[in-house]
């Protein structure tokens, strides 16, 4: 069973000098952002640049702690996440239940809490780490499955009861990234940071769905054409 607990949120900093931009990109130079990067063990961040904070998702003090100690974030992403492998017949409760918990309870838990201050600071983005499994189920681990689905329709839900605080809430789905999660897994992987410059562009793009590699597009495709598409190998 793997599981992490993760968020990162940025918000203006004045201290910072202005990024230069190519005049051919016609884009306004602003202050480079204050990075929060949340860790259950700061100590653990090993991102350039980021700000480590405690964050656990599963406790509520913790989560409200850490949107205490930032105070000022404009986009917020949700990374956590748990991959457990239970098959929805046989695995223990428990399992599924932390892969519900994890991406659906915990998640809303950690929106709830910094949606308040994104609001005040005059809007901005909540972007939730998605998956192209939660378009599609696959039995040998239905629970994450399910647990992303149900994410999927919390980020929906939200999106339209922020839009009118100034906040856009963005889905982000992909396939398998070459993460510690997946690092047992044998098909091809994307490079997180690929997928991380994808997101960044999204989410300057004002996109609410992200897609970033074909699986996902193939996933959201095969939507429109029902159960046959999504499930060909049944009767």
């Amino acid at each position: 069973m793997t599981t992490r607990s993760a968020s990162t949120a940025s918000g203006p900093s004045s201290s910072s000098p202005p990024t230069p931009r190519p005049a051919s990109r016609r884009r306004t130079a602003r202050p480079r952002a204050t990075v929060y990067a949340g860790a259950r063990n700061p100590d653990q961040v090993d991102l350039p640049g980021a700000k480590p904070i405690a964050l656990d998702i599963t406790d509520p003090a913790s989560v409200a702690a850490a949107a205490r100690a930032t105070g000022h974030v404009t986009i917020l992403i949700n990374n956590a996440g748990s991959s457990t492998g239970a098959d929805l017949l046989t695995a223990d409760l428990d399992d599924i239940r932390l892969e519900m918990d994890t991406h659906y309870f915990c998640t809303l838990s950690v929106a709830r809490a910094f949606a308040p201050q994104i609001a005040v600071g005059g809007g901005g983005t909540i972007l939730n780490i998605l998956s192209a499994l939660s378009w599609v189920s696959f039995p040998q681990f239905g629970a994450y499955c399910a647990a992303k689905s149900a994410e999927w329709s919390l980020t929906n839900a939200l999106r339209l009861q922020l839009a009118d605080q100034g906040i856009r809430v963005a889905g982000l789905h992909v396939g398998y990234m070459d993460t510690d999660m997946v690092r047992a897994v044998d098909p091809a992987k994307s490079d997180p940071a690929d997928i991380a410059r994808i997101t960044i562009d999204g989410i300057a793009a004002g996109a609410y769905e992200i897609l970033a590699d074909n699986a996902s597009r193939q996933a959201q495709t095969a939507l429109t054409g029902g159960v046959s598409a999504l499930y060909p190998q049944l009767p």
